[in-house]
């Protein structure tokens, strides 16, 4: 309920005329230095307008260009780098692994891009993650652990669709390529046994055989020249309990890595194959 404007009599300040509940609000003027400090904030706002961009297509008349100075600044740091990054550019891992400034070169911004490209699959240390993203920490590998075969990878990917030389072959989902859920449980078993954590199971040893052992090998060791993992140790990819294999087998996994190549500079790619042959798993 409004009522007219009048004195507050314990206050002797002056009333807006609105009232809630019996209380009235008082028209008490703001301290003078809050406003004083307001109007110094739109004065110092207009002079920012006026002397710096800060509208579009204003330039402002001290002519100050924070992107042009950006641009300026990353020319001048590429050109300081540019002698180390052709070096690393026409030499092969192999060479800059070989050469102790090349390397601690390669080691430091192999690690600077690994962590903005790589680490959010493989995690930060190349511990990888489940669900399909291996450790690069270890000495299991699914295409190889050379220099050659680490800068392979990481230039073409894996099945990503985009690079005609990306590693990968597809594995059967072999629930529709008739095996029924009963034998592809005893090739589950099977595969299990292989490595020690699960039974015999003979009649699944025959259709590992029959359809496996081609890429898995007759023992499980692996296949890298199609991509085909190891199944004689423990170290999976998606899971090595029962459930998990027998999900592989009945439906397939088919993970994904992008073409690093033409994303990433050549030397950057140098850079990164000697850092993660280095995180512990490399081989020669």
């Amino acid at each position: 309920m409004a009522r007219k404007p009048e004195t507050d009599a314990a206050t002797g300040v002056a009333t807006t005329g609105h009232e809630w509940d019996g209380i009235r609000e008082l028209d008490t003027p703001m301290p003078s230095w809050w406003l004083y400090t307001f109007y110094a904030t739109i004065a110092f706002a207009l002079a920012w307008v006026v002397l710096y961009p800060a509208l579009p297509f204003v330039r402002g008349v001290l002519g100050a260009d924070t992107r042009r100075q950006l641009a300026e600044t990353m020319a001048t740091e590429r050109a300081k780098a540019e002698p180390i990054l052709a070096r690393l550019r026409a030499a092969t891992p192999e060479a800059i692994a070989a050469d102790p400034e090349l390397r601690t070169h390669a080691l430091a911004g192999g690690r600077i891009a690994f962590a903005t490209s790589c680490a959010g699959c493989h995690g930060a240390g190349g511990q990888g993650a489940p669900g399909g993203f291996p450790s690069l920490a270890d000495d299991d590998w699914i295409y190889g652990g050379s220099f050659d075969d680490i800068r392979t990878t990481i230039s073409h990917g894996v099945r990503n669709g985009e690079d005609a030389e990306a590693r990968g072959t597809a594995m059967p989902a072999f629930a529709q390529a008739g095996l029924t859920m009963a034998q592809i449980g005893d090739v589950a078993e099977h595969v299990l046994s292989l490595s020690g954590t699960g039974p015999a199971n003979a009649a699944g040893a025959t259709l590992f055989a029959e359809n496996c052992a081609a890429c898995h090998g007759d023992r499980g060791e692996g296949n890298r020249q199609v991509g085909a993992p190891r199944l004689d140790d423990r170290i999976w990819l998606y899971g090595g309990d029962k459930a998990s294999v027998t999900r592989t087998i009945a439906y397939s996994r088919a993970g994904v890595m992008p073409a690093w190549q033409g994303r990433l500079d050549p030397a950057v790619i140098n850079m990164l194959t000697v850092y993660v042959h280095a995180l512990g798993g490399g081989e020669q």
